[in-house]
């Protein structure tokens, strides 16, 4: 089977009963798309797939031979980031670092869902879609972390998107 990742084509022969998370990972090679539940519950696997963010968990990989797959490997390089993942690095949103691939793939492809307009369950008018902090949780819910770094990540969005991030309490300081 022939997959498209990271603007790469790739053969590989899995079983067809493969998950695209285990193709990833196992035949391709890319582990930085974390297995978490397994079950689509924590979004540690979260890649995007022709622009949109999936649980790379719960789709067979045979499902995705004619798509456009990318993983946070294919975001940006140690010597070239993406400016997400700049901004998780600046906001110290990865904490123990886990999570972090799926945070931020999940939150370049919600960034791409604003910018077209989609509403989500907290929009307030569906013919106009705006970004707020709770926006972001919202939208960003799929994703956990247990390090708990749920604010650094919602100011990592807020500084790619344009919107200030939260400011800092004075006991924070």
């Amino acid at each position: 089977m022939q997959f498209t990742i990271n603007g790469e084509t790739r053969t590989v022969e899995p079983d067809i009963r493969a998950s695209l998370l285990d193709v990833l990972r196992e035949h391709v090679g890319l582990t930085g798309t974390k297995k978490g539940c397994d079950h689509g519950q924590c979004g540690a696997c979260t890649v995007l797939v022709n622009g949109r963010r999936i649980n790379s968990c719960l789709t067979l990989a045979v499902m995705h031979q004619d798509d456009d797959i990318l993983t946070i490997e294919g975001l940006g390089s140690a010597d070239n980031l993406h400016p997400m993942q700049a901004a998780f690095v600046k906001h110290d949103g990865y904490q123990c670092g886990y999570c972090t691939p799926g945070q931020i793939c999940s939150a370049v492809g919600m960034l791409d869902e604003v910018s077209k307009g989609w509403p989500s369950h907290v929009t307030d008018k569906l013919d106009s879609v705006s970004l707020s902090g709770d926006e972001i949780s919202e939208r960003m819910s799929g994703n956990l972390c247990r390090c708990a770094a749920y604010p650094n990540i919602v100011d990592a969005i807020s500084e790619v998107s344009g919107l200030a991030p939260a400011k800092k309490e004075a006991a924070d300081a």
